[in-house]
């Protein structure tokens, strides 16, 4: 389970359609339990894929390796969230990314990419209007699941 509060929701929303017709993505840092994961604060991010970028990912059949169909978080902002995490006594718990005029379901290239520990929330953006958001974890056998999100007031 994923708990966020409705300013968390509204974060992720605003950069999804800001930044359409290409993927946003950012990081989510907060507490783990044996309840679930509790969103502190959500970290919007530059979409940092390029062609240079792409190079260190599994290729696929996806013809359009833009950032409308793909994102990164460049590494030293991954290194500096996890600083400012543990600085916080937090960890970062997941990654938010959209997928632009397609589902909140994670692609193929999206679960090579997975880590096993880490919530990943999909805002589904569509002809710019947010409109559907699933959070996904991947199970022991390297497939995601869907995770209930709660959303706190």
């Amino acid at each position: 389970m994923l708990k966020l509060l409705p300013q968390h929701l509204q974060t992720i929303y605003t950069h999804a359609e800001t930044t359409y017709p290409e993927e946003c993505c950012g990081i989510i840092l907060g507490h783990l339990t044996n309840e679930g994961k509790t969103v502190v604060e959500v970290m919007p991010t530059e979409n940092a894929w390029n062609a240079e970028t792409a190079a260190d990912f599994p290729k696929d059949d996806t013809l359009d390796y833009s950032k409308r169909q793909r994102y990164v978080i460049a590494p030293q902002v991954m290194l500096q969230a996890q600083r400012e995490a543990r600085e916080r006594n937090l960890n970062i718990v997941g990654i938010y990314h959209s997928h632009t005029d397609h589902p909140a379901i994670p692609s193929e290239f999206d679960r090579q990419c997975a880590w096993q520990e880490y919530s990943y929330i999909i805002v589904s953006v569509q002809n710019g209007k947010a409109s559907d958001m699933k959070s996904w974890c991947l199970d022991d056998n390297h497939q995601f699941q869907q995770e209930v999100i709660e959303n706190k007031i």
